[in-house]
């Protein structure tokens, strides 16, 4: 299938300081402001919603060993633009925490000043995609980076070029067996893939929208409630997939909102 019938619309993260994150999003990851108010700042590309911060100055900061986000993933449109931000990055020191050739991607990953995981990455075309008894390949293979910074555009940076998106959003969880029951039973996701303590979800033939990990999170129990980080995964749905809009808990309190598309 090349049509996703469930797909990821933003990300609603609680942090401390609103300032320092909403401008390290708007110069480091790209975003444009769309709307401010008292508590909180939604930013996107153009008119499109993509992360929604909202403040909290007293909210402890996230147990990284716990239930919650492992990264956000940020899908750009072409090979081209991921040179581009991999340009951006380097004249602006932006320290990257690790890169790599997925088979189905090419990705960068960072972290933003509040310990949020976060991926930038571009997919490879569809038709280059290797699936198996509906599983598709993934790896970790070494990704050439001086050759993926010549190959972006020569456009001065101004921002995340139009038609970037949410790819994915990866999360931590206590255990695959509770994870599977909710996110392939209750949400009717396919699991397309599975690696060592992680699993990953799909609707419509993608490689993930969204996965889990219990890397450094096993055993995790329900996330505190108010802590920075991660507070809404909102999934859009079309084709009737799920009813919609209503609101669903996983079982480590990770809310996801269905919204119609």
């Amino acid at each position: 299938m090349s049509h996703a019938n469930i797909r990821v619309g933003s990300v609603t993260l609680i942090v401390n300081d609103l300032k320092a994150m909403t401008a390290f999003y708007r110069k480091v990851i790209g975003l444009s402001v769309i709307e401010i108010t008292r508590r909180s700042v939604r930013l996107g590309v153009g008119q499109t919603l993509l992360l929604e911060l909202i403040h909290d100055p007293h909210a402890p900061l996230a147990d990284r060993h716990g239930a919650g986000l492992f990264h956000i993933a940020f899908l750009l449109p072409d090979r081209a633009s991921l040179g581009q931000w991999l340009r951006h990055a380097v004249e602006s020191d932006i320290p990257l925490t690790g890169a790599a050739d997925h088979l189905v991607s090419e990705a960068l990953y960072l972290a933003d000043p509040e310990g949020n995981g976060i991926e930038i990455y571009r997919d490879r075309p569809r038709e280059e995609w290797s699936w198996h008894d509906g599983m598709v390949q993934m790896a970790n293979r070494r990704l050439d980076l001086q050759e993926l910074a010549t190959s972006g555009s020569p456009r001065p940076w101004t921002g995340l070029p139009d038609g970037s998106s949410i790819g994915h959003v990866h999360l931590q969880v206590g255990d695959l067996q509770h994870a599977d029951a909710f996110y392939q039973g209750t949400l009717q996701l396919d699991i397309v893939s599975r690696r060592p303590q992680a699993s990953f979800y799909s609707s419509g033939g993608y490689h993930h929208h969204l996965a889990v990990n219990t890397w450094n999170s096993a055993g995790a129990g329900m996330r505190p409630a108010l802590t920075t980080g991660l507070a809404v995964v909102e999934l859009l749905v079309d084709d009737n997939a799920l009813p919609v809009p209503q609101t669903l808990t996983d079982p480590w309190g990770t809310i996801i909102r269905l919204q119609g598309a």
